[in-house]
């Protein structure tokens, strides 16, 4: 049974590709509202690039946190900060295993995608890459000065619609601009007339900074 005031520990993480110990990097994959660990990582196939070891773990309940990314943070406890706890902990485990944060990449769609961009830019340093595919920083308001610290470089790319239903182009341009500030290298895209969904323009542009991220 899980623990209300820590919902997502100990659910299911789903892995593919590469075995852990022959692995040269690592992609965490945080599925959407409603979504699955299977169907993220179903992503894995379409990215390719089999020296990587992909982690998908899996929201109790099929939802990381209970309203909208921009509600007041209050309103998505627990479920955001236990989704950012295991996020940590995965991160830990590739640690462990000789995979610093600099070989791992964070990447979601649309809840997933928040807390990507979220884990980022709360716990910067240098990571392989983060992939926000439809999605921004989490809160009613954000104010770049609740985000110190810096990212070193990290590639970012940040994909969305202009008339996302879910997704306000303001925020995302907002997200974009903290992770520009704390230092991270941001590819910004905005796809006129999208829906909410990935497109293959995004798994291009993931490819290209991964091969990058690999060597």
């Amino acid at each position: 049974m899980s623990d209300p005031s820590d919902p997502h520990r100990g659910q299911p993480v789903l892995r593919a590709g590469a075995d852990l110990s022959q692995a040269k990097a690592a992609m965490i994959m945080l599925h959407g509202r409603g979504a699955d660990a299977a169907d993220i990582i179903g992503l894995s196939e379409v990215i390719g690039r089999p020296e990587i070891i992909y982690l998908a773990p899996e929201a109790a309940g099929h939802t990381w946190y209970p309203t909208s990314f921009l509600s007041p943070v209050e309103r998505n406890e627990p479920g955001r900060t236990s989704a950012l706890g295991v996020i940590a902990g995965l991160i830990g485990r590739l640690g462990a295993a000789k995979l610093p944060p600099e070989q791992i990449a964070l990447l979601g769609f649309s809840q997933g995608a928040c807390l990507s961009l979220e884990f980022a830019a709360r716990n910067p340093r240098r990571y392989g890459a983060v992939f926000g595919l439809s999605g921004g920083l989490i809160g009613e308001a954000i104010d770049p000065d609740d985000y110190p610290g810096s990212l070193e470089g990290t590639p970012a790319f940040i994909g969305c619609s202009d008339i996302d239903p879910h997704i306000p182009l303001e925020r995302v341009r907002e997200s974009a601009a903290i992770m520009r500030r704390l230092g991270a290298e941001v590819s910004e895209r905005i796809y006129p007339g999208m829906g909410h969904t990935i497109v293959e323009d995004e798994i291009v542009e993931v490819r290209r900074i991964i091969d990058e991220m690999v060597g």
